[in-house]
């Protein structure tokens, strides 16, 4: 529905007092696009995925609607909801660790700075982590590490495609060396995955950068982005500094990115989900026992898919 066609069905139903105009407003019925301006109504917002039906932009979305979006209904399965973060080295700034986190809970509902879960993607079994930016800016710290690390073996017992959704600051740096550590376990964990031969794919959301981009964020087989997110290791001045020169101006965007082969493909997010689910039809291992079906090659061949390219497993 757009603009004229709301304030037309508004007309036909009598004029709007001011009261009730400020409430409608204040209720959260319009959402204005940070991009092109434009003011959409929420209700049709959300239907479009939070994609800006005017520019196309990519609104900032969460880890309880980024399941919504992906999972099938009623399939999902959280896994270790109840581990908590921990304070270990009594870090203070500001505030107190402990402080902190006790707050972003409240605030956020969560945990920690990521879901875990078993779920069906258009009826494929899957193993699905989504980082959530509320917490900390998406912070790596023990309790993320620990839940990707159990979400990631489990989906290799169970012989499922695994695929994180990140979104992120990078290392916590609240726990230290213990955040570090995280690095070199999830990574382990995806080794074991690879090593059975089932399929890992990451998202790279806005923004993804730090110590995720420096391990699991890029060690899939196939890496989505989502248009127009950035994502890099360190900051724009910090690279600029050490190289001593100018970097261009989309540096550090998933466009570039694709452009120098460090993203195999970029994605809408209306597309995530059928693309999602066509690349798992292509790449999982098939059971000699269940019957063959060449109808997900034959799609790909008569380009009826949003995927443009068939990335290969090096190992392969």
């Amino acid at each position: 529905m757009s603009l004229f066609d709301w304030f037309a069905n508004r007309r036909k139903s009598g004029p709007i007092s001011e009261d009730r105009q400020e409430r409608e407003i204040a209720d959260g019925l319009w959402t204005k696009c940070e991009h092109c301006d434009v003011l959409t109504y929420t209700k049709d917002l959300r239907a479009n995925q939070w994609v800006c039906g005017e520019c196309g932009h990519h609104h900032r979305i969460f880890s309880d609607e980024r399941i919504h979006q992906l999972i099938d209904a009623n399939t999902w399965q959280p896994l270790d909801p109840h581990i908590q973060p921990k304070d270990p080295l009594g870090f203070k700034d500001r505030k107190a660790y402990s402080d902190r986190l006790r707050d972003t809970q409240a605030k956020t509902q969560l945990t920690d700075a990521v879901q875990t879960g078993l779920g069906q993607l258009e009826g494929l079994p899957i193993a699905l982590g989504v980082m959530d930016f509320r917490f900390m800016g998406g912070s790596m710290g023990s309790v993320v590490g620990e839940k990707l690390t159990r979400m990631i073996e489990q989906g290799t017992r169970d012989r499922r495609a695994v695929i994180i959704v990140c979104a992120s600051g990078g290392a916590r740096m609240q726990e230290g060396m213990l955040s570090l550590m995280q690095m070199a376990k999830i990574s382990g964990a995806l080794q074991q995955h690879q090593a059975a031969k089932l399929l890992y794919m990451p998202i790279l959301t806005h923004p993804t950068t730090g110590g995720v981009t420096a391990s699991f964020a890029m060690l899939g087989d196939i890496i989505l982005a989502e248009p127009k997110a950035t994502i890099g290791f360190a900051g724009r001045r910090v690279v600029e500094q050490t190289l001593r020169e100018k970097l261009p101006d989309d540096f550090q965007t998933a466009e570039y990115l694709q452009d120098h082969g460090f993203v195999d493909l970029i994605v809408p997010r209306t597309q995530l989900k059928a693309t999602l689910a066509q690349l798992i039809r292509l790449h999982q291992p098939v059971s000699p026992t269940a019957p063959h079906s060449s109808a997900p090659m034959a799609a790909w061949k008569n380009g009826s898919s949003p995927v443009v390219t068939t990335p290969t497993r090096a190992d392969d």
